[in-house]
């Protein structure tokens, strides 16, 4: 029998989110169902809820930093037990027989990874609705473990924001003697700051607002670069291994180029559109230096990555709101005035039906 949900959904691109009833399949002998406890707010939720990447299907329910308490699973389901904390981040299915599939990197599965939200289930064609709700049915090989020495809270965004910024940084072998940078202070930026510092490496952050020193300092930066001040920009001309650009608008990449040691790697993980204006190929050639991009990682290293954070007591800074919010955080964070992650309380849920 399916489940009926009660969630908060997007009806159109122009309409706010709102309380809205869907339904859920009836759960497969390898799933796993999940009350939702928390669920973390991302850009990509506007994005997709206001379909500015233009192929976003209504009623849409967002959120795909998910993280709950399993309360049931199928018969063929042997890694998880009801009562356990779990979390579900970007993709909850895959073709699990491709290249990259079978590299354990499903977010690149050939045939498409099957969105969270605003996706259709590869088998039975119904659409995927996301964390904005009181339950999910996911299948056993996209969810992972929460470990109990983390805020669940705070472990939310690890799901989306954290895996963006961890897999870059792990594929590149970032640790000790490294040099790196990071463009940009938000949601993801400083979860890079916390990823790089604890791995080893010696981070500086670059940033077009002035006084944000401290507070980069406190998440890691051991140097703040003013990237707007010449000066400070040419003080650290070929100073970087690489380079971790968090930036979700387009903008110049031209003088962080400048900045890159020989042989390094200038890494996009926000920004999806053209590069504008355009890249002085002389910068890269000159110094054999490569841009390159990245998107979340695979499930196992997903469950790696949060391995690391209980190990070094690493999460989200997080300011949490109630469900009935959601339209005003989304305007907060077009405006940057967010430190750094919002996140859900699903129990808030309830209370606005």
């Amino acid at each position: 029998m399916a489940l009926s949900i009660l969630g908060y959904a997007a009806q159109s691109a122009t309409t706010p989110l709102a309380s809205h009833h869907f339904q859920r399949r009836d759960p497969r002998p390898d799933d796993v169902v999940i009350d939702i406890l928390y669920c973390g707010v991302c850009h990509t939720d506007i994005h997709q809820a206001r379909n500015e990447w233009h192929g976003s299907v209504y009623p849409m329910v967002p959120g795909h930093e998910i993280v709950g308490r399993v309360s049931a699973v199928g018969d063929k389901v042997g890694k998880f037990k009801v009562g356990d904390m779990v979390g579900v981040g970007c993709i909850v299915d895959s073709c699990q027989h491709c290249a990259a599939c079978a590299a354990g990197l499903e977010p690149y599965c050939e045939e498409g990874p099957t969105w969270t939200y605003n996706g259709t289930d590869r088998h039975d064609g119904l659409p995927t609705y996301g964390g904005y709700s009181e339950r999910i049915v996911v299948a056993d090989k996209f969810v992972v473990s929460i470990s109990d020495k983390l805020d669940p809270r705070a472990a939310a965004p690890l799901l989306c924001a954290g895996i963006t910024t961890w897999s870059p940084l792990r594929h590149w072998k970032i640790g000790k003697g490294s040099k790196v940078a990071v463009v940009g202070l938000g949601g993801l930026g400083h979860m890079g700051l916390k990823f790089a510092k604890a791995l080893g490496a010696e981070v500086t952050l670059f940033t077009r607002s002035p006084g944000k020193e401290g507070e980069a300092r406190k998440l890691g930066a051991d140097h703040v670069v003013l990237s707007t001040d010449p000066a400070q920009m040419a003080a650290v001309t070929r100073r970087f291994d690489f380079i971790l650009d968090t930036v979700p608008s387009q903008h110049d990449l031209n003088p962080y180029l400048n900045t890159l040691a020989l042989n390094g790697v200038l890494c996009l993980v926000g920004l999806l559109e053209a590069i504008e204006p355009p890249v002085q190929a002389g910068m890269v050639v000159l110094g054999r230096r490569s841009i390159s991009g990245s998107a979340i990682g695979g499930i196992a290293e997903t469950q790696e990555m949060l391995d690391f954070c209980a190990e070094h007591g690493i999460v989200s800074e997080i300011e949490m709101i109630d469900i009935k919010d959601i339209n005003h955080a989304y305007e907060r964070i077009l405006k940057s005035d967010v430190k750094y992650r919002f996140v859900i309380d699903i129990a808030s849920l309830k209370q606005s039906a």
